[in-house]
């Protein structure tokens, strides 16, 4: 027996076939460029003092106070400490580095007595207290500058700026303005060649969060296998995963038992565990380098350097992703260029101890972020509470390049802003939120800089 089907049938028949056929969609691609030369330096030499690092930071910035004084003053005096002394109560202009007195500081000295168990100190949310005092320091003198207690937290060692006051009696200088050096301006405006979207992350902590759904979903979603078509298709305009430090862990545990065999135990327990947590790290980062380009930086607890910069993490540590070429280790800060966006950050320790200097609570990581911008460094509390290299020759982590979109990674929640400035500067900053405890991710568009989150959460 032959049966016949007409033409609608067929039409019918051919049209839900096609439905079933799975579409594909191709995943976008874009120009990427690592600018961490400076910060990769491997001549570091660990004989030099620490002091060398402000002198040539001071040295950089000077002339770019001088023409922001000029500027912002007209014609004013500008004088070095040393020439204070012969123009006393006259109005003038200071240049140098800040230095804030702070007992509560983290000292070298109190570690050891703690080490020999001679003191027992409670730990500080911060370093302030009423005794702390603001002084301005050049190559050969310092000088207190008369602030008030409340404006204290609004100021942090290692900042270079000009002051405009005039000297008191007592020796002290009483300031009336002050100047930064600014954001530095932007020289050529740059549209991006290409199109789609960055995701950023911090804070995975696979050490303690291995069996998370979120995760799962995260790594689905930037895979392109949740969700509908519209959803997968829109998942290929993620051209790279920038992950802002911490993936083995957000916390340090540390030996707090005193017997060399019940210590000896906490030490192997804690290495076993960072060893299976830098595994899952890997099975969690191949299965997005299969499809999707991934930058890793380095954070405060990850198995790297302490000191800043901190390198990338070896090759030995995630074997299997690193075999990728679509996987880039990157150092903590780091500087790079995505589709021709200059993009800078960190993985949150520079922002971190800023706080902790100013023990400011109404003040917002985004806001410190900004104000790092303007004072035009990265970090300027290093090496003074935040460990770094001991660089001599030049400061790295001076801001010689305007950027694009300038993060900090592992802070309590998202927080975004479109900063301009009045060099007609355009900069997307961002404040990315552990992953561990929000599960969020942070898009932005490369074309637009349109900034959104994404939470993975279940409520």
């Amino acid at each position: 027996m032959v049966h016949k089907i007409n033409e609608h049938a067929s039409k019918v028949l051919s049209k839900s076939e096609s439905e079933r056929i799975p579409q594909e969609f191709q995943r976008q691609h874009a120009q990427y460029e690592d600018l961490t030369a400076d910060l990769k330096n491997k001549s570091v030499d660990f004989s030099k003092q620490f002091c060398y690092i402000y002198a040539v930071r001071l040295a950089e910035l000077r002339e770019i106070l001088i023409s922001q004084v000029v500027a912002k003053w007209g014609d004013i005096r500008i004088l070095k400490l040393a020439e204070l002394e012969d123009f006393e109560g006259q109005e003038c202009v200071i240049i140098g580095t800040l230095y804030k007195h702070q007992k509560s500081k983290p000292s070298i000295l109190q570690e050891l007595s703690e080490d020999h168990q001679l003191t027992l100190l409670e730990p500080k949310p911060n370093y302030c207290s009423e005794k702390d005092q603001l002084f301005l320091e050049d190559e050969m003198l310092r000088i207190k500058l008369m602030v008030d207690i409340a404006d204290l937290k609004n100021y942090v060692t290692g900042v270079v700026c000009a002051v405009l006051g005039y000297k008191e009696k007592d020796g002290t200088f009483a300031i009336k303005e002050w100047c930064f050096p600014g954001c530095i301006p932007r020289s050529l405006l740059v549209s991006p060649q290409s199109k789609g979207k960055l995701v950023f992350l911090s804070g995975l902590d696979l050490a303690s969060s291995f069996e998370n759904l979120s995760l799962n979903l995260l790594t689905e979603w930037i895979c392109g296998m949740a969700g509908d078509a519209t959803m997968q298709e829109d998942a290929t305009c993620i051209i790279r995963v920038i992950i802002a430090g911490n993936s083995v862990k957000t916390v340090t545990k540390t030996n707090t038992l005193i017997g060399h065999a019940e210590g000896k135990a906490q030490v192997t327990a804690i290495t076993k565990e960072v060893a299976a947590a830098t595994k899952r790290v890997d099975a969690f980062l191949i299965e997005i380098a299969k499809c999707c380009c991934i930058t890793l930086m380095p954070g405060q607890h990850d198995p790297t350097n302490a000191m800043l910069p901190q390198m990338p993490l070896h090759s030995c540590v995630i074997p299997q992703t690193s075999r990728y070429r679509s996987f880039k280790g990157a150092t903590n800060p780091w500087i790079g260029k995505v589709a021709e966006r200059l993009i800078m950050g960190s993985s949150g320790q520079p922002i971190e101890d800023i706080a902790k200097a100013t023990g400011a609570t109404d003040i917002s990581s985004l806001e410190w972020l900004e104000r790092t911008l303007l004072w035009r460094h990265m970090c300027p509390t290093a090496p003074d509470t935040l460990p770094v290299h001991p660089y001599f020759e030049r400061d790295p982590f001076i801001i010689n390049h305007c950027p694009d979109i300038y993060f900090v990674g592992n802070t309590a929640k998202f927080e975004t802003k479109l900063w301009k400035g009045e060099g007609d500067q355009i900069v997307r900053l961002i404040c990315i939120p552990q992953f561990s405890s929000t599960h969020t991710a942070v898009t932005v568009d490369i074309e637009s800089l349109e900034t959104k989150s994404v939470c993975f959460g279940t409520g």
